[in-house]
């Protein structure tokens, strides 16, 4: 399988660092503003814009994490049991600006899923979605609101976004099937 490298560490920074001042200019005070972010990776990009937010504010910006695992729409054709670890919401979500944070965009059943998890605690006045990556091939009409790079993709490929704080590194990888790039 071979790989291509789509971002850098210094490219993936910088995107989070953009994303903070596009949200921070949409939502200057932050007040009602929530940072969700997808387990795994979506949680430390949560965490990550979360930090410089709530410096540019000069507030604390309530961050949290969701579990989509009871709302995916694949469970039955997977093997075993899922792993949930729960979400762990800041306490009212109701009348909330929520940004939705995750790594990939890739066929929209993931974001369908973490608004069905949101629709379970509260109603929020809206939600926004931020992602790393866009790799096209939708299957739900979804779209990201704040995308750092668009790439379009075949079936049989994949991207992984790399974060220090899980993998020891930043950077965003294509990786290919069957040698092709």
């Amino acid at each position: 399988m071979k790989t291509k490298p789509l971002m850098n560490a210094t490219d993936l920074r910088r995107s989070i660092a953009d994303f903070a001042s596009v949200i921070h200019a949409e939502f200057p005070s932050a007040e009602n503003l929530m940072l969700l972010g997808i387990r795994t990776r979506g949680a430390v990009v949560a965490a990550r814009l979360q930090k410089i937010l709530s410096e540019q504010c000069n507030r604390d910006v309530p961050t949290g994490t969701l579990d989509i695992g009871f709302h995916r729409d694949d469970l039955a054709r997977k093997k075993g049991n899922p792993v949930i670890h729960g979400s762990e919401l800041p306490p009212n979500i109701d009348g909330a600006n929520i940004v939705l944070i995750d790594d990939v965009l890739y066929t929209g059943r993931t974001i369908r899923a973490a608004m069905n998890e949101i629709s379970d605690y509260g109603r929020p006045a809206l939600i926004r979605l931020a992602v790393i990556v866009d790799r096209g091939l939708r299957e739900l009409p979804i779209q990201p609101d704040l995308c750092a790079l668009s790439v379009k993709t075949k079936p049989d490929e994949s991207v992984r976004v790399l974060l220090e704080e899980i993998d020891g590194e930043d950077k965003v990888l294509l990786m290919g099937a069957n040698g092709e790039n």
